[in-house]
């Protein structure tokens, strides 16, 4: 079997099952494309990891190269390895659920199957994408469904959150815009041996991260080092919209309270790691000798979006945006596990992503369907939930105990290897003890907040006495218990073996982390190591 073509034919099957939910006649016929393009899409991404996996996971695979923009250098480049395939499988798999989640959707269904379908394939070309050029491109392909999905089909408030979240993700996308550029203009110096203007620029993202003559343009004390430093920090920026961090975290609450219950499960499941996965493909990689330089600052804003979101959540009376805060008091420990630069702090930062791709949906899903029965969710006018629903209330439970990392649940495991990466990093030159423990135990702090604020919002909900109005709420949906029922085996599955992911994952952080020491011994001695 091709597996490049496969894994070709996995990216843009979706766009091709979203035209023909167009032109179908029904919406109970664009239900059924938009069902069966997502399982087969998911079929295919098990057929690819099974293929990377005869290939020992083992570097970038199934690569697909084609000349697309001559005159600038621009290919169409693909590939997958460990960092993209457990980003994959996610989105493939939770597709499936949405698609699911989305069966009632009334109001131009077709539509809104087909944009979430063409959705798809740009999340999808985000995660395969190895020209910088292409990543870009399916970067900003996501950011027009999405704008739609909520515009459209959101709740009151939806066309001033569709049009904060446009302007919010346009803006890190011109951040990174103005990197590629500089990127370009100077990588010929790499093939000409240092001098200007006899190489070739490139946009391969694979060479930009291992090839030493590129290296050495953007190192410490190289020619383009005053750039380097300006880069780190306009694609951090880009990617912390996404992620999103503090300060640029404001437009999530109001996109999660508009936006339809399934596109939130996706926009927390799926968007927001494509700002993660960003920073580990080319923040750090690219300029490692800045994330060390300002490790302290990107540090920082870790720990605040974990504290703050955390207290953000706790203050919120509607449901929904209390789930959306406690986004960003979670993705923080993506931002501080990179920051700290050590192995544990990258593995606790990827499977924090994977752990949270799982339980927010299910958050997010959960706020839903009590929301189509009640109609609004203000968490004081609820309360006894678990008596009218108890085993769909069990399984909630496990929904919002994996969210607060009960050890055993997929929460629990990136959460602790982030705080054991942060206080690894004691002892490393220009890391001062003081502050490394400072910011580990803030951090650690987050995990008794987060606990706090998902307790008391667990009681109100579910515990004490079942209110009257309870009485002529629908009982709970098939498809609703197999959501939630597939969802909690994942965090359970993924709560106990996690190993699972690293499999896929160790090789590729291998190369990431030589990267990274080769940036070391010129860092101590600048830092007066």
């Amino acid at each position: 079997m091709d597996m490049a073509a496969l894994l070709n034919w996995m990216i843009f099957l979706p766009l091709i099952g979203g035209v023909l939910c167009l032109a179908v006649a029904s919406r109970q016929a664009a239900r059924q494309v938009a069902l069966w393009t997502s399982i087969a899409t998911f079929v295919l991404s098990v057929i690819l990891a099974a293929g990377y996996y005869g290939q020992g996971y083992a570097g970038v695979q199934f690569v697909t190269q084609l000349r697309w923009i001559d005159s600038i250098n621009v290919e169409y480049r693909t590939g997958v390895d460990g960092l993209s395939l457990p980003l994959v499988l996610l989105t493939t798999a939770l597709s499936v659920l949405v698609v699911i989640a989305s069966w009632d959707i009334q109001k131009a269904a077709k539509a809104y199957l087909a944009l979430y379908l063409f959705l798809m394939t740009g999340m999808l070309g985000v995660f395969l994408a190895l020209d910088l050029f292409l990543f870009y491109v399916f970067f900003e392909v996501s950011l027009l469904p999405m704008y739609f999905l909520i515009g459209v089909w959101g709740g009151p408030r939806k066309e001033y959150a569709a049009i904060k979240f446009f302007l919010y993700t346009l803006f890190g996308s011109i951040c990174l815009l103005v990197v590629m550029l500089g990127i370009y203009f100077f990588t010929p110096e790499a093939a000409a041996g240092g001098a200007s203007g006899g190489g070739q620029n490139t946009w391969d993202m694979i060479r930009l991260q291992t090839d030493p003559a590129i290296g050495a343009l953007f190192a410490r004390g190289g020619p383009h080092w005053g750039f380097a430093k300006l880069a780190f920090w306009l694609t951090l920026i880009a990617f912390l919209v996404k992620l999103p961090g503090v300060p640029f975290h404001t437009w999530l609450p109001d996109a999660h309270v508009e936006a339809p219950t399934p596109i939130s499960m996706i926009l927390a499941g799926v968007l927001l790691k494509m700002g993660g996965y960003a920073m580990m493909r080319i923040t750090w990689p690219f300029f490692p000798d800045a994330a060390i330089l300002f490790w302290k600052c990107a540090a920082g804003l870790g720990v605040i979006s974990i504290v703050y979101g955390a207290f953000c959540a706790m203050a919120q009376a509607d449901w929904k945006k209390l789930v959306a805060y406690s986004s960003v008091s979670h993705m923080g420990y993506v931002l501080l596990g990179l920051a700290v630069l050590t192995r544990a702090g990258f593995d606790g930062a990827y499977y924090q992503m994977i752990a949270h791709g799982i339980t927010s949906a299910m958050m997010f899903f959960l706020v839903g369907v009590v929301y189509d029965r009640a109609h609004h969710r203000q968490i004081d006018r609820l309360g006894g939930l678990w008596l009218k629903w108890p085993a769909y209330s069990g399984w909630a439970a496990v929904g919002f105990f994996a969210a607060m990392g009960l050890p055993g649940l997929c929460g629990f495991v990136g959460e602790v290897m982030v705080l054991l990466g942060t206080f690894q990093a004691v002892g490393n030159p220009g890391f001062p003890t003081a502050l490394v423990y400072t910011y580990g135990v803030l951090a650690a702090s987050g995990v008794i907040l987060t606990a706090g604020y998902i307790l008391w919002m667990f009681q109100r909900v579910y515990m004490g006495p079942q209110r009257a109005e309870y009485a002529g709420y629908e009982p709970v949906k098939g498809r609703e218990y197999f959501i939630m029922v597939t969802l909690g085996l994942a965090a359970l599955v993924f709560g106990v073996v996690p190993y699972l992911v690293f499999v896929m994952t160790n090789p590729t952080f291998d190369g990431i982390m030589k990267i990274i020491s080769v940036a070391v011994p010129a860092a101590q001695t600048a830092l007066g190591g």
